[in-house]
């Protein structure tokens, strides 16, 4: 996680990676680069708080390496994280919503087999968020391309850019090295759209 700027805004930009997530009531852009990874904004309609994480993996429920985990690498824990960080700023659950991105099939086997962390983040994520009653206001899951977003924290708009073909592989480099990071713990440009709010 890293604070920067970038000129297009006037807000301060926070970039997270997989296993970080941040809630805030600051007045910050979240940012992150999504392939197969999954990203849920959070965030309450005109209370000024939001936030975002960004995972890899799903995850399983009652796993011991689960309930220890020191980082938001799989989706549960890092749903949970997030929710709870909210609720301590003083988000109510019940008024909690959310934009949904990332999952795209980037990340492929060494045969060229593609495997199936894309879907499975993506059912996790929208059964989680319906179990927990948090409507959903925006999604732009699957597909094959990367994805960039940028969270307003405090007004919940998103904007998403696709991420060129040519730089595609950059992010499945980036997403195999992560995965084997996991792996090992276990065992030890394109048009902007803006997600904004649906109006009155």
């Amino acid at each position: 996680m890293f604070r920067h700027r970038i000129t297009q805004f006037e807000q301060e930009v926070v970039t997270i990676h997989p296993g970080e997530y941040i809630a805030t009531g600051d007045d910050l852009i979240i940012s992150t680069v999504l392939g197969s990874c999954i990203a849920v904004a959070l965030f309450e309609p005109g209370a000024g708080i939001g936030g975002l994480n960004h995972f890899m993996l799903p995850g399983e429920f009652f796993r011991e390496e689960f309930t220890r985990s020191p980082n938001a690498k799989y989706g549960m824990y890092a749903m949970e994280l997030l929710v709870n960080d909210l609720l301590k700023l003083g988000v109510r659950k019940k008024d909690l919503r959310a934009k949904v991105f990332g999952g795209g099939a980037v990340l492929r086997f060494a045969d060229g087999s593609v495997t199936r962390i894309p879907q499975s983040n993506i059912d996790f994520t929208f059964e989680y968020l319906e179990k927990e009653g948090i409507p959903i206001l925006a999604s732009d899951v699957g597909g094959r391309e990367p994805r960039k977003i940028f969270l307003f924290a405090r007004s919940g708009k998103v904007l998403l850019k696709r991420i060129a073909p040519s730089q595609v592989g950059l992010v499945e480099k980036e997403e195999v090295r992560y995965l084997e990071t996991v792996k090992r713990e276990g065992a030890e440009g394109g048009s902007v759209i803006l997600f904004g709010d649906p109006s009155p």
